[in-house]
């Protein structure tokens, strides 16, 4: 599987650089997934502007990579949405409001860097669409 992971101090973007997340993808990002997790990325922002196609298994990997880091109380963002076909399918499987979903990468960027500064405050583990 083609990806990269740019790691910072708060967040890392793990950008896929694969076209098709499908069955043949998904195992591979799901242990990406929790190896980084395990690694101790406090957050995870995973850019899908490369990706043009993502079945059922693709959708799986994804809501792993939201269990692990909901479960730690930290976020995981999706952004890139570029695709048609990925937005739509996210859309009718009603995963959007699911999942935190953010337009561009700064957009990302900005949302985790809130839900981190509340996290420290000792306020709410996630920000909010209100706070942006």
């Amino acid at each position: 599987m083609k990806y990269s992971v740019d790691k910072k101090e708060d967040y890392a973007v793990l950008t896929l650089g694969e076209e098709n997340l499908n069955s043949l993808k998904a195992p591979d990002l799901k242990a990406e997934l929790i190896v980084l997790h395990n690694a101790g990325i406090k957050n995870l922002i995973m850019d899908l502007s490369n990706t043009k196609f993502v079945d059922s298994s693709g959708l799986s990997a994804i809501l792993t990579g939201n269990r692990l880091w909901a479960e730690s109380k930290n976020a995981f963002v999706l952004t890139g949405l570029v695709h048609p076909s990925v937005k739509m399918l996210i859309t009718i499987s009603r995963l959007d409001s699911v999942l935190t979903i953010k337009e561009t990468l700064s957009d990302a960027i900005k949302y985790v860097m809130m839900a981190t500064f509340k996290n420290e405050l000792g306020g709410e583990s996630e920000a909010t669409d209100e706070d942006e």
